[in-house]
């Protein structure tokens, strides 16, 4: 058997690289106008009655809208009924995703710190909670889901209430996650007050004015067209620039919003859903399900999800952002619901040689030990010429590209951050094979 052992001198080089290749390929379209480059969907691999197909099954289940951009280029948009590219519709929770960039935002300008308590942005008695344990709230746990606070409050309250006699205390902060709208909304209470700009305001000067996202916040929901959620999915692919221009340059904040943000919840970072994880809760839960959350998706997926099946879905693997607007696909239900899974079926199936589940990519390639400290060896169950081993950390870096020999190989992790890295195999054609995670202990 051959092995092959990362040189510290590689290594080194990897580290030293300019620009991640990932960065290289994207396409930003300008910030005014209309003007957004495309690409073939036949291209892509697709087969025409697989996307009609995907139309089709959107066409059935009440959609408004729906985009796909490969790289950045518009691969696919289309528009149900009398809804148009024009059209203005509302973001619901995947607005949360929005607020938590807004809040990183904020931080890296020095407005305020996650670790900060509530309180100080909203006075004493923002909750009806005791004194000494409204004190434990900081920005942290709003991000998180895991004030503490009852997120099924007695009526007239409900999950969305925000006045102080709707936020009860049920538990200490930290201890319980809990879908809670009414704990999250204050977030943009807290921006609004330090830095003396309305909800839209703050999202148009730091964020919108730079990649060319245009909407407003309306009762603590973000109203946009199609295509600004489309701008907002790319600057999330892009890890927080825009054409090369870092705009969420705290780098940390970045990948703690983007990985597991507390052990109660694994598949949920800092408002922002996660799959790929072993396991899962969600809103008006308290039940842990094994698995990832969206078992036909990528394991790396990111996910903005609101009400009634308004979805931002970003894929760094595959260079993916997939954006859906409309009425509920099915019984309305809050942020996740089955039709994430039937859709992402669909998707996968666009292409001509179909493309594995996370699940099934998952287990076709084979880490041990994992996880890991020191050497891991690679196999990949169906092994092929051609065939190349590439590694990611999670802001979608490419930290190692190599020849994968049908024997496997063993590379040497002891040099990584200790961390969640994603280890993939890849054809000839650069298409994503099978996907595992390596967990790298310190």
């Amino acid at each position: 058997m051959k092995y092959v052992v990362l040189l510290p001198v590689l290594w080194l080089l990897l580290w030293l690289w300019p620009k991640p290749a990932t960065a290289q390929q994207l396409y930003f379209p300008p910030p005014t106008g209309n003007t957004w480059a495309t690409v073939s969907p036949q291209t892509l691999g697709w087969c025409p009655a697989a996307q009609d197909s995907l139309l089709g099954f959107l066409g059935r289940k009440n959609t408004k809208s729906f985009l796909i951009l490969k790289d950045g280029r518009l691969a696919l948009e289309h528009y149900f009924g009398t809804y148009t590219q024009d059209s203005v519709w509302y973001w619901a929770s995947a607005g949360k995703s929005l607020t938590a960039v807004l809040v990183g935002l904020a931080q890296q300008e020095g407005l305020l710190s996650i670790e900060d308590t509530t309180s100080r942005f909203l006075g004493r008695g923002w909750t009806s909670a005791p004194a000494a344990k409204e004190r434990l709230i900081r920005l942290r746990h709003q991000l998180t889901m895991t004030t503490g606070l009852d997120d099924t409050p007695p009526a007239p309250c409900d999950n969305e209430s925000s006045t102080p006699a709707c936020l009860r205390y049920r538990t200490d902060a930290g201890t319980r996650w809990a879908y809670h709208t009414g704990a999250y909304r204050l977030l943009q209470d807290e921006i609004a007050r330090t830095s003396n700009l309305t909800s839209t305001q703050f999202t148009t000067q730091r964020l919108g004015s730079r990649i060319g996202l245009s909407g407003v916040w309306y009762n603590y929901v973000f109203y946009s067209r199609a295509r600004d959620m489309a701008r907002f999915g790319l600057f999330i692919l892009a890890r927080g620039s825009w054409n090369g221009t870092p705009i969420l340059r705290d780098t940390a904040y970045f990948r703690r919003m983007t990985t597991p943000s507390q052990p109660l919840n694994r598949s949920y970072g800092y408002l922002w859903w996660l799959n790929g994880q072993s396991s899962y809760m969600l809103p008006q839960s308290q039940l842990t399900f094994s698995g990832p959350l969206v078992p036909t998706a990528p394991a790396d997926m990111l996910a903005a999800l609101g009400k009634n099946d308004q979805k931002i879905y970003v894929v760094p693997s595959l260079g993916l952002v997939v954006v859906r607007q409309g009425q509920s696909a099915e019984a309305p239900k809050l942020a996740v619901s089955s039709f994430d899974t039937e859709l992402w079926r669909y998707i996968m199936n666009l292409y001509c040689r179909p493309l594995a589940t996370s699940a099934a990519r998952a287990a076709a390639v084979q880490l041990y030990p994992n996880p890991a400290r020191g050497q891991v060896h690679i196999q990949f169950q169906t092994a092929a010429p051609g065939q190349q081993l590439r590694c990611l950390d999670l802001l979608g870096r490419e930290m190692l590209r190599s020849p994968l020999p049908a024997a496997g190989l063993t590379l040497s992790a002891a040099p990584w951050p200790a961390g969640l890295y994603l280890v993939q195999v890849l054809d000839a054609r650069g298409t994503v094979l099978g996907t595992q995670r390596l967990v790298k202990q310190p």
